[in-house]
């Protein structure tokens, strides 16, 4: 069976900005893809307060909406914490987990991250794993033992094409406005997929979406999506404005 490239994701991830203010930008992303042609999905991240708004603003367009983060549990004395299946009922149908910023600033661990992957599998969420390298990590030359790693610990056994996709994201590069080089790029995408391959069937490994997330910009897409094993973005910053984010977007027009 001939194996078929995956169709090509941009995901929005607005972390903890946005409010109700914010709201004219996600108007305008409605707007301004309303009847155009596009040659990949999108999905838009904003904050908790916001999903539910958001969903609903987008009913009847092509943007579908995501959350940041999930609990493991569905339900419980967790305050302040969102279940996947509140995502779910708010109109989510992806959660990005285990950014450096979640790994970093609240502690997850690997172990922590499959388990939260796992409850969005329970909820019928697409997961996007985020897994990267930091800066000292990069400059011992660990970064693809580092992604393997975090690959390894993140993700279950049971992942498939409809409801896991990969981010790998430079710690470095979030929001530094640096990026690798596009070799560096390709060589850690293909260890990404090597290993796949190690756990999954062929034809899983090669649905599977790998994104490459960290000060992608309209300016330094188009190199950075031309690269083999790119499936896509998570972008940042370029998500808040919709002239931005759409400008990512457009390289996938159709010809």
């Amino acid at each position: 069976m001939a194996l078929i490239e995956p169709r090509p994701i941009i995901i929005g991830n607005w972390k903890m900005n946005g409010t109700s203010e914010s709201l004219g930008e996600i108007r305008l992303m409605a707007a301004m893809l309303d009847g155009v042609a596009i040659g990949c999905e999108v999905v838009v991240c904003p904050p908790a307060t916001l999903i539910r708004t958001v969903h609903e603003m987008l009913s009847g367009s092509r943007i579908k909406t995501g959350g940041q983060d999930c609990h493991p549990e569905p339900q419980g004395a967790f305050t302040g914490d969102i279940a996947a299946e509140m995502l779910r009922d708010c109109g989510a149908t992806h959660v990005i987990l285990g950014h450096s910023e979640r790994r970093h600033y609240h502690g997850e661990t690997d172990a922590l991250v499959c388990r939260k992957v796992t409850a969005a599998h329970r909820a019928g969420l697409t997961a996007v794993v985020c897994i990267g390298e930091t800066e000292d990590e990069r400059d011992a030359g660990q970064t693809v033992p580092v992604v393997a790693r975090q690959l390894a610990g993140s993700i279950p056994d049971n992942v498939s094409a409809e409801n896991t996709i990969i981010a790998y994201e430079p710690v470095w590069a979030i929001g530094s406005g640096r990026t690798p080089t596009t070799d560096e790029i390709k060589q850690v995408h293909q260890a990404i997929r090597d290993q796949l391959a190690e756990r999954l069937d062929p034809q899983t490994t090669a649905a599977i979406r790998i994104l490459y997330g960290g000060s992608m910009k309209p300016a330094n897409a188009g190199a950075i999506l031309a690269i083999p094993d790119v499936n896509g973005g998570l972008v940042g910053q370029a998500s808040l404005k919709a002239k931005d984010f759409l400008g990512i977007i457009g390289l996938f027009a159709p010809n």
